[in-house]
């Protein structure tokens, strides 16, 4: 009984810990490099994705898990155990799906 609600708390405090612990440490060493005196642009050095950039990473992520899923029937319909063919095509076909996303993003980067 206890498990059911300490486990839950547990995962979310830690998750809570370590976003809290990032933020605040990147916060210290913003505000010590402007004690310093260096240049504000050091924070903007990182590259922004746009809206349309996540949205096609997901729409590819969905993509290769659907086909994963149906990759994954048509092994267990010829055989393969149901508890090893859903999870490794799930998982091969979401990976080919962000590595094709990947490079489609860096095309159209290339491309502006």
């Amino acid at each position: 009984m206890a498990s059911e609600i300490l486990i839950p708390f547990i995962v979310f405090s830690c998750i809570f810990g370590i976003v809290y612990l990032y933020l605040t440490t990147r916060n210290k060493e913003r505000m010590a490099l402007i004690e310093k005196g260096a240049d504000a642009t050091l924070f903007n050095s990182g590259k922004k994705f746009g809206v349309g950039e996540v949205v096609l990473n997901f729409a590819f992520l969905a993509i290769g898990i659907g086909v994963g899923v149906l990759m994954g029937a048509l092994l267990e319909q010829g055989g393969m155990d149901s508890d090893v063919s859903y999870p490794a095509c799930i998982f091969i076909f979401a990976g080919l799906g962000l590595v094709t996303s990947f490079f489609i993003n860096r095309k159209l980067s290339k491309s502006e």
